[in-house]
């Protein structure tokens, strides 16, 4: 007596082949062919019954694990690529109850769904790399460590693997035989790969030196790039520039060229300001006693004047006898370009825009053929590009329009209106 099946509803060995027991009585051509016939009705209820077992994971998986984990499975199609597999091995092991099937289409049929199965693995495991490489990115730490590059390394592998296991199964030779064949060519590999390997191997040194994230300012004058980092992948690193085109740089020249990294920029908080007035120095003098009591007005020079003034006097009365004090070179006095400076330090000093606890400096430059110059060495506040630029133009508008205020003017080369003052009242410039 057979014993019956769970539930009642699958029908025993013996059951089941009287009820294949009509195919005898057909030619043994139409067998096989009927036989062929159910092999794949089998494989596809095998597919759909796999496609509802997948269905079922992935609402499990949900109740467990972040919705938006699964999210991103469900998005690279992780458990769907494994479904295939399941007619794949209906295939494989079927083919041999197939009657009057010659051996050589039955070795060939299992090989090729070998091969394929070893394809659909290799893809099933990339979306899952994939994926997790996915959620990886969404947690702050993958902005300081990216590993796009280990991911495309690991599925490389893979997918060589996966190669190596088709040509074997074709070949009907065991993976080992083709794998152990790499050592003699090593050397064309290392040929081919040698960017790849290059690379990986900068990648490395990127990631674990922590020189460029994605999202950092860099600037790379060799490839014409200059802007932000927005991948940093296995073979190459692209960056989008100001001008909104992209560079992209082989991984590897990172090692070979240098390149300037903003980041720590940003991270302190402050931006560089760096620039210089140059001055005519035909205009550069000793001020008078009433451009002094002018100057005693200014509420940003008022002590300045008078520690100076006071400085001063000590000085001349210790070193200059005083029958000699009325000779100019004999005394000390206070200059309009040397005031100047001392207003433009206490202008910055008051701005609220400009740190005054780290590098503060506004020196007088060497002369030039395009006269002197006095150079505003400071840091602004905001780092951001705009409001950077915002914050320096308005500091230089007040020094230029300032100047003229010393006795000073600012230098700048002769232009067509200069040489027609030259040439008289009645020259024009064209």
């Amino acid at each position: 007596m057979s014993v019956p099946s769970e539930r009642g509803l699958m029908p025993d060995a013996a059951t089941l082949a009287h009820g294949l027991a009509w195919l005898e009585l057909l030619p043994p051509w139409a067998q096989t062919a009927a036989a062929v016939t159910l092999l794949l009705l089998a494989a596809w209820l095998a597919h759909l019954v796999a496609r509802a077992i997948v269905g079922r994971v992935v609402t499990a998986l949900t109740a467990r694990v972040p919705s938006w984990w699964v999210g991103v499975v469900n998005e690279n199609q992780v458990f769907h690529r494994l479904v295939p597999v399941v007619p794949v091995l209906v295939i494989n092991r079927g083919v041999l109850l197939v009657p009057d099937l010659p051996a050589l289409v039955v070795d060939f049929v299992q090989r090729v769904m070998l091969a394929l199965m070893a394809v659909l693995v290799a893809r099933a495991i990339g979306a899952l790399v994939n994926a997790a490489h996915a959620i990886y990115q969404r947690y702050p730490i993958a902005r300081g460590r990216p590993i796009k590059g280990y991911v495309q390394v690991f599925k490389l592998i893979i997918y060589l693997l996966a190669g190596f296991m088709v040509i074997a199964a074709l070949a009907n030779q065991s993976p080992w035989f083709f794998i152990s064949g790499l050592g003699a060519m090593t050397a064309i590999l290392l040929l081919i790969f040698r960017d790849t390997i290059l690379s990986f191997v900068a990648g490395i040194q990127l990631v674990n030196n922590d020189l460029v994230r994605v999202g950092d300012w860099i600037e790379m004058p060799q490839f014409d790039a200059d802007g932000d980092v927005i991948d940093i992948a296995l073979n190459v690193v692209r960056v989008q520039n100001w001008d909104r085109t992209i560079t992209v740089i082989p991984t590897h020249k990172f090692l070979e060229h240098s390149f300037r990294n903003w980041r720590g920029m940003f991270e302190s908080g402050g931006r560089r300001i760096k620039r210089t007035v140059h001055l005519d120095l035909s205009t550069v003098r000793f001020l008078t006693p009433e451009e002094i009591a002018r100057f005693r007005r200014f509420i940003l020079l008022k002590d300045y004047v008078d520690t100076k003034e006071r400085e001063l006097a000590e000085w001349n009365a210790e070193h200059c006898p005083p029958d000699q004090a009325d000779v100019l070179a004999n005394t000390r006095h206070l200059t309009n370009i040397g005031t100047l400076r001392a207003y433009i330090s206490e202008y910055l000093k008051r701005h609220p825009q400009i740190h005054t606890d780290r590098i503060f400096l506004i020196r007088q430059m060497a002369p030039t053929s395009k006269g002197v110059g006095i150079e505003v060495y400071v840091f602004a506040k905001d780092t951001r590009w705009v409001f950077y630029e915002g914050i320096q133009s308005d500091i230089f508008d007040h020094i230029l329009a300032i100047v003229p205020e010393f006795g000073l003017r600012v230098f700048q080369e002769p232009g067509g209106a200069d040489f027609a003052r030259l040439g008289g009242p009645g020259s024009r410039a064209d």
